[in-house]
């Protein structure tokens, strides 16, 4: 009986480790990236916290949302690096300081004190590709001041064409940095 025993614990060790194998992680990991160059970041105002965009729940989460069909589909190996949110706040961010030259234009968890005077607030109504794969964005933006009265919102929306062929995942995210870079660039001319 115990070498009975010893036969069936050596046997379920080999099993285990050859069951136990490591698994190599297949998913690309994406980043929004800010498209206005980099410039010396010298003025004091605006000041303004980018609160995080409310978007719609089913774009909160870490796989990619594409559409085929009219159906939304979610990439099991395409994720995103950080909240969507997340992203697009501090890319909003990076693109209005360099477009204003402000050092005080920051994601509104980045102030530690109320630094700011003002707040952008953005309502995404759509960001994601169409059925002809070109890149939507669409929804609302205000600059509401900390002190005064309510300021009225804004609508957009955004348009890139697709890229000839089978757009790839990366090819989306560009679309998107594209996109945020073109609503900097309108919420600007208002500051």
């Amino acid at each position: 009986m115990n070498h009975f025993l010893i036969s069936v614990f050596a046997l379920l060790t080999l099993t285990d480790c050859n069951t136990f194998k490591p698994v190599k992680d297949e998913s690309n990991h994406h980043l929004l990236e800010p498209l206005i160059p980099e410039r010396v970041l010298t003025k004091a105002s605006p000041a303004i916290a980018i609160n995080r965009p409310s978007i719609p729940s089913y774009m909160d989460r870490l796989q990619l949302i594409t559409r085929k069909d009219g159906q939304l589909m979610m990439s099991s190996s395409h994720l995103w690096a950080e909240s969507l949110d997340a992203g697009i706040s501090r890319v909003m961010a990076s693109n209005l300081s360099r477009l204003t030259g402000s050092m005080n234009i920051q994601p509104v968890e980045s102030f530690t004190t109320l630094d700011y005077t003002e707040l952008l607030e953005l309502r995404f109504t759509e960001f994601e590709p169409d059925t002809k794969n070109q890149m939507i964005l669409q929804g609302t933006w205000k600059i509401q001041p900390v002190t005064g009265k309510e300021s009225s919102s804004h609508f957009f929306r955004l348009i890139i064409p697709a890229p000839i062929g089978k757009p790839s995942m990366t090819d989306l995210v560009s679309s998107m940095n594209q996109e945020l870079e073109s609503l900097a660039r309108q919420i600007a001319t208002q500051l």
